[in-house]
């Protein structure tokens, strides 16, 4: 499956970006996806995903209650809602597929990888 990312941005601390990861060649609504991140000089970061069945979510700590992950088999896509945006968010966001996964938290555990769109939240 081929993964992009798009929806990044500037923005200023508290407000809202949507990040979209379309996704294209196989079936979509078999793979779960996971959002992770990447600041500069920092570890990629996982932030979010969905299983494949949409049944079930997880978030790292620092986005809970300000994030939501979503997804839309009819139109092949995962959202990332993105509200209360804070400076420490800054970072490049990438999304990622596993076929019929749950919601791994380990970048391991994705096969297919977008390329990346960056989120930047000035102070």
């Amino acid at each position: 499956v081929q993964l992009q990312a798009s929806g990044g941005g500037l923005v200023q601390a508290g407000g809202s970006l949507r990040l979209s990861c379309a996704a294209s060649g196989r079936t979509f609504s078999d793979y779960a996806i996971g959002w992770f991140r990447q600041a500069p000089g920092k570890e990629r970061e996982f932030v979010a995903a969905i299983s494949w069945t949409g049944g079930s979510t997880y978030y790292t700590d620092s986005v809970k209650g300000r994030f939501t992950i979503s997804r839309d088999n009819a139109e092949n896509t995962s959202y990332l809602q993105m509200n209360s945006l804070k400076p420490e968010d800054t970072a490049v966001y990438y999304c990622a597929a596993d076929r019929y996964g749950g919601v791994s938290t380990k970048s391991t555990a994705y096969d297919y990888w977008g390329q990346g769109t960056q989120v930047t939240v000035s102070s």
